[in-house]
């Protein structure tokens, strides 16, 4: 009987240590499951930022096409402001000579 006794108690321990045992790995898998979610967040965040920085990528490029092509349309705007400037001072330069030759 005390063998029994002794047997039942052997084996009361043995399914405490087990269950001890069982709680420390359900709950470092748990961690883990835990922490690839966080881990699976963070690509979804990545994925999202490069997909982001994809979309700034080709609207800096849109944007620059079109300075590009402002620029030259400025370029052409200023030569012609020039010319209209050369005209304009030669008619007031030829039209301020008119005017003294015909005083004189």
């Amino acid at each position: 009987m005390q063998l029994t006794g002794q047997i039942k108690k052997s084996g009361s321990i043995m399914a405490d240590t087990t269950n001890v045992r069982l709680d420390r790995i359900e709950e470092k898998l748990d961690r883990l499951a835990e922490a690839m979610i966080s881990i699976a967040r963070a690509e979804e965040k990545l994925a999202s930022m490069a997909k982001n920085q994809d979309n700034n990528h080709e609207r800096v490029n849109k944007l620059s096409a079109k300075l590009d092509e402002i620029e030259k349309k400025v370029d052409e705007n200023h030569r012609t402001v020039c010319l209209i400037n050369k005209l304009v001072y030669a008619a007031l330069i030829a039209a301020v000579g008119a005017y003294i030759a015909q005083m004189l």
